[in-house]
């Protein structure tokens, strides 16, 4: 949640080396953070903000996840993030971004289906097409979660059951995949312990191709141009 990758300031390498012994004693199966920055001049903002989407932006966060995995000893794995805001000096879109950044540094990806699904309503692009263009064999796992709708835009905020289109958009993405572990967070308003693995029991059943009818063609779609399923209460922004 601190690495701020993209940002302009220097890497922490102090963060670092404690972020490498720490997995040096707990031995995660990976180590991930966002793409985005979160402060500079030392200032943390506490939130995950996006990077202009250019040539030059990629070319410097593929230098810094470099220099990352150098210090790490290990592939870092790298997450989209929700977005609400876009630089006009974008030069492509966010799966192409993190396609390209994959192949020049050997990072992994964490894929979002929710925050995916967020930001092609809030940007209006084909959440389909982003699925459809991600590498398949660099996603490790994947996000679930529920968004709040504010009516001219969506808010990731982990506090309601998965959506409609983002168990469509799930489905297809372990369709490409092949079954990558998935996560499911949900952060407030935390529902009875049997309606969770009720939302557990529906993201099993969408990685193994059966979408319950009421998941594939239920809910309120916002119109927009053999592995673990596993489930994380608290705080776990984007």
């Amino acid at each position: 949640m601190s690495l701020s990758i993209g940002s302009v300031a220097p890497l922490d390498h102090d963060y670092l080396r404690e972020l490498r012994d720490l997995a040096h004693r707990v031995r995660p199966v990976w180590v991930s953070d966002h793409l985005c920055w979160t402060g500079v001049a030392g200032i943390n903002t506490h939130d995950l903000l996006p990077l202009p989407l250019t040539e030059a932006c990629l070319a410097h966060v593929a230098e810094r996840v470099r220099a990352v995995q150098d210090v790490l000893g290990r592939p870092l794995i790298l997450e989209n993030p929700s977005t609400y805001l876009e630089f006009a000096a974008s030069q492509m879109p966010e799966w192409e971004f993190l396609a390209r950044l994959a192949e020049m540094t050997g990072c992994s990806l964490l894929l979002d289906v929710n925050n995916v699904y967020v930001s092609s309503v809030n940007h209006g692009f084909d959440p389909e097409a982003y699925i459809d263009a991600i590498p398949a064999e660099r996603v490790v796992q994947i996000h679930l979660a529920g968004h709040t709708d504010r009516g001219t835009h969506l808010i990731d905020t982990h506090d309601h059951p998965v959506a409609a289109p983002v168990w469509r958009l799930y489905a297809r993405a372990q369709a490409r995949i092949g079954g990558a572990a998935t996560l499911l967070e949900w952060d407030a308003h935390i529902p009875d312990y049997p309606d969770l693995l009720a939302e557990l029991a529906k993201a099993k059943a969408a990685r193994d191709g059966n979408l319950p009818e009421s998941e594939a063609i239920g809910g309120t779609e916002r119109q927009a141009v053999s592995t673990p399923v596993s489930y994380q209460l608290g705080y776990a922004a984007g």
